[in-house]
């Protein structure tokens, strides 16, 4: 188990207070109650394990526990997929992390050319943006190398509040899929301290991070208010290799004949820089 079980006991906490005993079918008796969700003694009756043992456990006073069991109660408090893998990465034992220096997979990179006509951006590790098109600098105003991360350019970025009309459930949506990340890296030193920084510095960050909502990256709408070109609608979509899977392009799809897709080939001549920047 991961020596650090501080965030495995976070996380049953926080699910065990959001299930009502309504919704876990428990009979309840008049009289109020001193907790918000699921007693201790009651998750554990529903997962099948003796009260001592779900307490040591979310006290992270447990030292093994079986997938079975973490499965047991991952059904209990009814995780969706997403979550529970996330539980079964946050009480399994961490794994040395190296802080190697990360380089743009070449294949990808010629995905990315072919690609010109939409924006792209090739992200790595903690969000590190390895690549990015013209398009994308044009449409998002991403400015390397000073957005040098995704979360940096979501949160430091003050534009990026003003492009994204949705920024608040795609920055929200970010945080939950950093949250994933961490779990499955807590030893990488590069992700630890971006999200100290983040909580540190960014009120609404810290609030999202303290929700402990878990997402994977995954495709999304996303929509675009340009001060020159209007309003822009992409589709997010992730475009992962097998031979890199730390890296993902981030695709932006336009509906064909669209106003979106007009427009595009004209911001794409206002990037006075190579097509593609890393």
């Amino acid at each position: 188990m991961n020596k650090d079980r501080s965030a495995l006991s976070a996380f049953l906490r926080d699910r065990r207070d959001r299930m009502t005993p309504i919704e876990a079918g428990i009979r309840t008796y008049p009289g109020a109650r001193r907790v918000p969700g699921l007693r201790r003694e009651e998750l554990a009756a529903l997962a099948g394990v003796s009260p001592d043992y779900y307490s040591k456990l979310e006290q992270g006073r447990q030292a093994n526990v079986s997938t079975e069991v973490l499965r047991a109660i991952a059904g209990a408090l009814k995780l969706d997929e997403v979550e529970s893998a996330h539980l079964l990465d946050l009480a399994s034992p961490a794994m040395p992390t190296e802080d190697v220096a990360q380089l743009p997979n070449p294949g990808l990179l010629q995905v990315m050319k072919a690609l010109d006509h939409v924006p792209v951006i090739l992200l790595g590790r903690s969000g590190a943006v390895l690549a990015s098109n013209s398009l994308v600098r044009s449409v998002l105003s991403l400015q390397p190398p000073a957005d040098h991360s995704l979360f940096h350019y979501l949160f430091r970025n003050p534009i990026a509040r003003e492009r994204i009309v949705n920024w608040s459930q795609f920055a929200a949506a970010s945080v939950a899929a950093l949250r994933r990340d961490l779990a499955r890296r807590p030893g990488d030193p590069t992700l630890t301290a971006l999200i100290d920084e983040l909580r540190s510095s960014e009120t609404c960050f810290e609030q999202w991070w303290s929700d402990h909502e878990v997402a994977e990256f995954a495709g999304a709408t996303k929509i675009i208010q340009h001060p020159a070109a209007g309003t822009l609608q992409f589709g997010i979509e992730f475009l992962t290799s097998p031979s890199e899977p730390d890296q993902s392009l981030i695709v932006y799809t336009v509906e064909e004949g669209s106003s979106t897709a007009k427009v595009l080939p004209i911001l794409a001549s206002w990037d006075p820089s190579s097509a593609i920047t890393s």
